[in-house]
């Protein structure tokens, strides 16, 4: 029990200090932020002190029973940037 607690502990730091080193859409302009995700195909960015998320260029970048949903997001220039997508479950963009 206390290794399953302490890995449980382990994987919510880990998604923390991921969460916490990911960019900062507010500090870049809106091309600047679209040029990461087009570059790198898929990126968690910061678009606020504690929200984020991942953002993906393409639906090959998400699971195989997965869509990809258009985002915006805030940037330093705009405070709605077409930034990509984000991955969605193909059940609940039918409303199943």
């Amino acid at each position: 029990m206390k290794a399953f607690l302490a890995s449980v502990m382990l994987a919510a730091l880990s998604t923390g200090a991921m969460a916490q080193s990911a960019a900062t859409t507010l500090t870049m302009t809106c091309q600047q932020a679209r040029q990461i995700v087009a570059s790198q195909g898929a990126v968690v960015l910061r678009t606020g002190p504690t929200t984020y998320d991942r953002y993906v260029r393409d639906p090959s970048f998400c699971g195989r029973s997965m869509t990809v949903q258009p985002a915006w997001i805030r940037a330093a220039d705009t405070a709605q940037c077409p930034v990509g997508g984000i991955c969605r479950s193909i059940e609940i963009d039918n409303g199943q």
